[in-house]
């Protein structure tokens, strides 16, 4: 059995805080999420960074991929709510985290995609400016210390939404924030940029609502398609199989 695995990095919006009572239930026996090393049934929250996670749009992605592909796909959820890109610098702790779980779960799988979303938390005056130099660094670190540089790595923009966010006045500096997305995925091999526009948000007018977390999934599902290496090879992993039965023997 071959797993392709997808690794989720970035804030809130890549965690996911769709309601889940508008979502219908996970069905597809073929998608795990990886939960203490090991790879378990999908469940919501995939992404529990804080007790109101909730959908996320890396499920829609990944119905997507099973569907083209044939394969069993695993979450490798590693997106941390609220966090700035200086916290996600090469060396920090949510960097050398999923790096980390990345690794445990290229033991058992092949990476096949890393889809990132974030940059709310740094849509501020004195830090949009430096994102993209920023941002290239810890792009290219992930590439160097997986190593990944064959496999796609896509970036949502933020919703256009955040310009009326009564939160934190300054996010609507969102654009800046965009402009630099699409800029570094224009300039590095193997990204592509998934726009954010026209989607809708929560009452927050914050976060992602659930019909558009289905939406902006499979948006980057299609930019994915145009990155995609088809002649990519995806071995088995040493007791790849034993470790998935017992995961399931557990349920």
């Amino acid at each position: 059995m071959i797993l392709h695995s997808i690794l989720l990095i970035g804030q809130s919006n890549m965690a996911g805080r769709g309601d889940m009572s508008q979502a219908e239930p996970l069905a597809e026996p073929r998608l795990k999420v990886l939960k203490n090393g090991r790879w378990q049934k999908a469940f919501r929250p995939v992404n529990y960074d804080r007790p109101f996670a909730g959908v996320n749009l890396a499920e829609y992605f990944a119905e997507e991929y099973i569907r083209d592909h044939d394969a069993d796909v695993g979450l490798i959820p590693c997106a941390d709510g609220g966090t700035s890109l200086d916290q996600w610098h090469v060396g920090g702790l949510l960097y050398d985290h999923a790096i980390a779980m990345a690794r445990l779960a290229s033991r058992t799988s092949t990476i096949a995609a890393v889809l990132w979303h974030q940059g709310e938390t740094d849509c501020y005056p004195d830090r949009w400016p430096y994102y993209a130099e920023k941002f290239r660094v810890i792009v290219e670190g992930f590439r160097r210390d997986l190593p990944i540089g064959d496999v796609p790595f896509l970036v949502g923009g933020l919703g256009d939404f955040l310009k009326d966010c009564p939160h934190n006045p300054p996010i609507s500096g969102y654009d800046r924030i965009n402009e630099q997305l699409r800029e570094v995925a224009a300039s590095m091999p193997m990204m592509g940029y998934v726009p954010a526009d026209g989607l809708t948000s929560k009452p927050d007018l914050l976060h992602f609502d659930t019909a558009s977390l289905k939406t902006f999934g499979r948006r980057y599902y299609n930019v994915f398609c145009t990155l995609e290496d088809h002649n990519k090879e995806f071995p088995d992993k040493p007791d790849m199989d034993a470790a998935i039965r017992s995961d399931l023997e557990l349920l």
